[in-house]
């Protein structure tokens, strides 16, 4: 019975510490599409890259968020 047990307990293991990849989902990649564009005409126009790390976050956060919002029929503004 502890075989069978110690056997369960190390499967456990092996499933909790295998890492799964999920792939990029659509909203992803346009978060990434966003920020990237975001972030290259924020520094040319001479802001830091702090700055421009923390407004394009917000700003792409926010388009993400409304589109999935409009996407699963929520209120829409």
């Amino acid at each position: 019975m502890a075989k069978i047990v110690a056997f369960f307990v190390m499967c456990m293991v092996l499933v909790a510490t295998m890492k799964v990849e999920a792939e990029p989902d659509e909203l992803s990649e346009k978060y990434a599409a966003c920020f990237n564009t975001c972030q290259s005409e924020c520094q040319a126009s001479g802001n830091g890259y702090t700055h421009c790390e923390m407004k394009c976050d917000e700003d792409c956060s926010a388009k993400e968020l409304k589109e999935l919002l409009n996407e699963d029929g929520g209120p829409s503004s």
